[in-house]
């Protein structure tokens, strides 16, 4: 399981651009080959992320039991963000040291692909005949929205209510919680326009740049402390993401800080943001909250001129109460920990907005190895022992979905 999780870290999945998604997809195929799947590779040739250069590459396979349902869907996927600043060691090392496994996607989340897999091989390795079918996919895309991945999967009718029974998303749960759904999602970009002018006589021009900042500012000050008052009921963790937030997620304007420079005030600036909204807000107060802010910058701002453009929305999911993938892993847990799993909700939303919308599968939830604090963080790891208790889980909780002879 180590082996094989390290061979995964040490293929850079990174997206964007989407960088050796068929190496790791034949990779992960190659394996499950070895553990008894028929396995096959959907390629999503019809999303516009596709391209000659960077596939968008799937894995899917299918372990038959003695009947073809009950169906249990093990999902992970295998893109992941830049490494970024702050490593110690190589992000793509694939560094065993003390006991965890480090490199970019550890815990986010190859390690909870290698659960899935194995999850699946002790049982075959245990001789124990399944009534029901396991399947097991690898998909591309996660981390920008999951459309080329399980979304594609899910439009395809591989992951649906007529064929799958349930689903586990192996994320990171740090082993001892599942997650039964996720709060909403708004990014949008705003984009301010000025007018260019000779940088010796700004007060000749307009400065874009400027006006993002009047933008910026009003969110700091009155948008931000207002979401940080906001608690859902709904039992997230970590503590810090009961809350509503706000983040900047990248701004640019004006000229490009490297090169030549000329003496220019900026007539563009624009910025793109993510607001996480809590079930208790729903989007549309969320997106009128953002509307009301600009109209106030500009009514008081002379020259400031904005545009708003939508960039993703996904509203909150659930696991119905009462869902028995969550009993099953709740089992499998008490088995394996000595105590129940924690039911919890996930800060950033993840592929069940895809089975639950589009599949039209409510019986989804994500656990898995891996520390969620640790996701797109320097120095990622998980740690062997979490790799291990999670499939212990997982393979009790397939056990009781599928049912045996």
């Amino acid at each position: 399981m180590v082996d094989f999780t390290v061979a995964m870290l040490r293929i850079p999945t990174v997206n964007p651009p989407g960088d050796a998604y068929e190496d790791c997809a034949r990779l992960i195929g190659a394996r499950l080959g070895e553990c008894d799947f028929t396995v096959d590779y959907p390629v999503a040739d019809t999303r516009p992320e596709h391209t000659a250069t960077h596939p968008r590459m799937n894995v899917v396979g299918l372990r038959r039991g003695r009947t073809d349902r009950p169906l249990v869907h093990l999902n992970g996927h295998f893109d992941v963000v830049p490494a970024g600043a702050g490593w110690t060691m190589d992000p793509f090392g694939g560094v065993v040291k003390d006991g965890r496994i480090y490199g970019r996607g550890s815990s986010d989340m190859k390690a909870g692909i290698t659960a899935a897999i194995y999850a699946a091989e002790a049982i075959r390795r245990a001789g124990i005949p399944l009534v029901g079918s396991v399947e097991i996919s690898g998909t591309v895309d996660e981390e920008s929205g999951g459309f080329a991945g399980m979304a594609y999967l899910a439009q395809q009718g591989r992951v649906s209510a007529d064929r799958t029974d349930a689903v586990i998303i192996t994320e990171p749960t740090d082993t001892d919680r599942v997650y039964i759904g996720h709060r909403g999602v708004y990014w949008f970009e705003v984009t301010t326009r000025g007018r260019i002018a000779h940088g010796s006589m700004p007060f000749l021009g307009v400065n874009a740049i400027e006006h993002m900042g009047v933008i910026l500012d009003r969110m700091r000050r009155e948008l931000m402390p207002a979401l940080g008052a906001r608690t859902t009921a709904i039992p997230v963790q970590p503590l810090g993401a009961r809350h509503a937030t706000l983040n900047i997620n990248g701004i640019a304007g004006g000229q490009s800080v490297d090169g030549i420079q000329t003496p220019c005030v900026a007539d563009l600036c624009r910025a793109i943001f993510d607001r996480r909204f809590l079930v208790e807000e729903g989007f549309d107060a969320a997106r009128a909250e953002i509307v009301e802010l600009l109209e106030r910058a500009a009514r008081d701002t002379p020259d400031l001129f904005y545009e708003l453009q939508d960039l993703m929305i996904v509203h909150p999911v659930k696991t119905p109460d009462g869902a028995s993938v969550v009993s099953a892993l709740d089992h499998g847990a008490q088995h394996i920990l000595g105590r129940p799993l924690l039911k919890a909700a996930s800060p950033g939303t993840y592929d069940h907005k895809h089975v639950d919308r589009i599949a039209g599968v409510p019986n989804c939830v994500a656990y898995g190895p891996g520390i969620l604090d640790l996701a797109h963080q320097p120095d990622e790891y998980c740690t062997v022992a979490d790799l291990v208790q999670s499939t212990k889980v997982l393979a009790l909780a397939v056990l009781e979905l599928t049912g045996t002879n």
